[in-house]
């Protein structure tokens, strides 16, 4: 599968610009039943009427893509109270006990990418340390991608919605594009290790056509273990859930920003332990699914019939998965949910008939 040319990664690109899908009344009770639809003190649109912005720079003093955005006093104050009780919300399910010595240090917004996020960040007046989380309008497709992260991933994540406001939780971890320049010639990095890590993300990506994962869309995750480490790689970016019709964005192998880590697959690892690992990470991805499948039957039959792409992108992407894995079963899928239940079936089918009491209830 890493058996690539670096010529093919750099012509693998995806839509310059996703639209922004609603959130319809299946998927909005899907949300309050389950705990993540609830009443936010401040909206999306709030945060908009910031009045003007300074770049923000990091430590070395490089420009990021960020900028840091000021408020007049009648908002900001009006701001400041509410965010710290978006905060207290998403962390503590509303408990205000420990606001009083909280305080918003900075609010951060991103014209760059399809979310244009608000990023909040959340001081402890009492030992000055600080926490973030992010403000976005809802988009469908990001929930769907959220929840199918929390359902079928090694990792759960929080998020809120409220009307046309998603509230995100902070995902910390090395950006994958830092690390790739900064850490991979460090004497305690373990490269086998990493391109294992790397084979089960890729997987789990393709699995649940979770796209454009370039290196600065997840987060690794160093862990110490016994004489050694261990790595995760997290998705932080899912406004590309299932939207896409290349099959090939939906791989992050192929993207020339992860190349450096395909060289790594393709030097230390073989082509019977590259499928060792993709069949580990389906095997898991099969229990998940198991023990989340009422829920994950109900996303999906949200999501069968939602709007989250283009006509001629679920045309294209049911060819290709048709032919990639030699199914006309993707061919008689109308919409991207319809794909995506197809290609769990399509991937996870070996791993979920070895586990008891699973077929009946996953094929309805």
């Amino acid at each position: 599968m890493f058996d690539i040319t670096q010529d093919t990664v750099q012509n693998i690109r995806p839509s310059r610009k996703k639209p922004l899908f609603p959130i319809n009344d299946s998927l909005r009770q899907y949300l309050v039943k389950h705990g993540r639809e609830g009443r936010l003190p401040a909206s999306y649109n709030d945060l908009c009427r910031f009045t003007y912005s300074i770049p923000l720079k990091d430590k070395k003093g490089n420009d990021t893509h960020w900028e840091t955005v000021m408020y007049d006093m009648n908002v900001w104050q009006y701001l400041r109270e509410s965010l710290v009780r978006i905060y207290a919300i998403l962390k503590t399910e509303g408990d205000l006990t420990f606001t009083s010595h909280l305080d918003v240090a900075r609010v951060d917004f991103c014209a760059f990418g399809n979310s244009q996020p608000f990023r909040i960040r959340i001081v402890n007046k009492l030992n000055d340390n600080y926490d973030h989380y992010y403000i976005k309008p809802a988009d469908a497709s990001r929930v769907y991608g959220l929840e199918l992260e929390h359902l079928l991933s090694p990792d759960r994540i929080t998020f809120l919605t409220h009307h046309d406001t998603l509230v995100e939780e902070h995902i910390p971890g090395i950006p994958g594009d830092v690390f790739a320049q900064q850490h991979l010639q460090e004497p305690s990095f373990n490269p086998i290790r990493f391109a294992k890590e790397f084979v089960k993300f890729n997987e789990r990506c393709f699995v649940r056509l979770l796209g454009d994962m370039r290196s600065y869309n997840f987060i690794i995750n160093v862990t110490p273990d016994i004489e050694d480490v261990q790595y995760r790689i997290r998705a932080i970016d899912f406004d590309q859930q299932s939207y896409e019709g290349r099959k090939n964005l939906y791989l992050p192998q192929f993207f020339k920003e992860n190349y450096a880590y395909v060289q790594l697959a393709q030097k230390h690892l073989d082509a019977s332990s590259i499928a060792q690992y993709q069949t580990e990470e389906r095997t898991m991805m099969a229990f998940r699914l198991v023990s989340s499948r009422y829920r994950v039957k109900e996303l999906l039959d949200i999501m069968h019939d939602a709007d989250i792409s283009k006509k001629e992108k679920i045309q294209q992407l049911r060819n290709e998965l048709a032919a990639h894995f030699h199914q006309p079963a993707f061919l008689r899928c109308d919409t991207m949910g319809q794909l995506v239940k197809t290609q769990l079936k399509q991937t996870l089918r070996k791993s979920l008939l070895l586990i008891p009491k699973t077929k009946s209830r996953f094929d309805d």
